[in-house]
């Protein structure tokens, strides 16, 4: 039997994720999502796109669109920019795994809102997934139950604030770390 495959969300996700994939001797890539963010407030998504390969999706967070009354086009623009950036970084970081049927394990730093988890969770599934599981290390609990897919989560608590004020070292995570990441996964083989 296959061993599943760790798809990690550049940047911070990228880190836990190959921390994974070490402990499960699995494969490593990267699930490229972006957050379509509202104008004015970039930390609220009210939408997301992912890129595995030659497969994209889009979600969208239909409450956020309604409260900020944006006009089609205009999220239209927003969401076609992000995809656009999804593949650019996506083939800057290499090639993905096959995932026919198998296992995949998808892992982010943390969720907030869930957006960018949701459309990388789709667009693998697109790809031919089997069992789709989201692994982070921290989550609101009200946000954990939203998901169709099985989670795994270290820390949900009810008063959530932000992801980063569940690390004692959130600093951001640049491309170079993500880049060696990747490389040493591939060197595992």
């Amino acid at each position: 039997m296959d061993p599943p495959v760790v798809a990690g969300l550049p940047r911070g996700g990228i880190v836990v994720a190959a921390r994974v994939a070490e402990a499960l001797d699995a494969p490593l890539a990267a699930a490229v999502a972006r957050k379509v963010r509202c104008p004015g407030q970039p930390e609220l998504a009210m939408g997301a796109v992912a890129v595995w390969g030659e497969h994209a999706v889009e979600v969208r967070v239909e409450d956020v669109l309604r409260r900020t009354g944006l006009d089609a086009a205009a999220y239209r623009a927003a969401s076609d920019a992000e995809l656009a950036e999804a593949r650019r970084r996506s083939a800057e970081l290499g090639g993905t795994v096959p995932v026919d049927g198998r296992t995949v394990i998808v892992v982010d730093d943390g969720l907030a809102t869930g957006a960018t988890m949701r459309a990388a969770l789709t667009v693998l599934a697109a790809a031919g997934a089997g069992r789709l599981i989201a692994a982070v290390p921290v989550a609101p609990a009200q946000e954990l139950v939203t998901f169709s897919v099985e989670v795994i989560c270290l820390l949900a608590p009810e008063r959530f604030g932000a992801v980063g004020a569940h690390y004692v070292d959130f600093d951001q995570v640049d491309d170079a770390t993500v880049r060696r990441e990747l490389a040493a996964a591939r060197r595992r083989g």
